[in-house]
């Protein structure tokens, strides 16, 4: 159930999540392809996935080289080559978009919203991001977690996406994610807050009142 603590004033500025709002979440065929290319044993995708998240938050926040989480990840260093196939495909999981998610942003920025993205992301995620359309488009400032060394829900990453947005009254901001836990820390800061469920009108209420 999407819960919200966005009233119907409307907000001067957005700061938004990416993966799981106008990101779609990988599905099994691209988690299985990963696991295919990292030479996981068939039939084996759940023990890939605690493997692969194990140390991602660490490789989110920029601790992490791409080769010391892929080792991690692995249990011994990948080669060169395997390790440039291992981040490409992990990097291009992340990359599909929600068409109507897009559509409700660009409407929003059309009316003069600022939008700000922070999102948990490794460098070379982040890196891609920034180089797509709808991110230059769309998105005023965008922050990731490797290039602030913070990840959410450290109150320290809303701190800074505050910051850019260059809005002193947190009560004015509108914070979207996916994930509950992000979304409380956001509030205890005093930010407005829509726990993102997958439901798109949600989203437009928020951003696209009524008149």
């Amino acid at each position: 159930m999407t819960r919200t603590t966005a009233s119907p004033t409307p907000v001067d500025a957005l700061i938004t999540d990416y993966n799981g709002v106008p990101g779609r979440q990988p599905t099994t065929a691209m988690w299985t392809h990963l696991a295919s290319l990292a030479e996981w044993p068939d039939g084996h995708l759940d023990s890939f996935q605690t493997a692969f998240w194990a140390p991602r938050q660490a490789y989110d926040a920029g601790e992490l080289s791409d080769l010391a989480y892929w080792a991690q990840v692995l249990g011994h260093h990948p080669g060169p080559r395997l390790l440039r196939t291992l981040r490409a495909a992990d990097t291009a999981m992340w990359m599909h978009t929600d068409d109507h998610i897009l559509d409700i942003l660009r409407r929003a920025r059309e009316r003069g919203l600022p939008m700000t993205l922070l999102s948990n992301a490794p460098h070379c995620l982040s890196d891609a991001l920034d180089a797509t359309d709808w991110r230059r488009e769309l998105m005023t400032e965008a922050l990731y977690s490797a290039r602030l060394g913070v990840c959410k829900p450290h109150p320290a990453a809303y701190e800074q996406a505050l910051r850019a947005t260059g809005i002193t009254d947190p009560g004015r901001m509108l914070f979207v994610d996916d994930r509950a836990d992000n979304c409380d820390a956001a509030s205890r800061l005093g930010l407005r807050t829509l726990h993102y469920t997958g439901r798109p009108a949600d989203l437009e209420a928020a951003l696209l009142p009524a008149g």
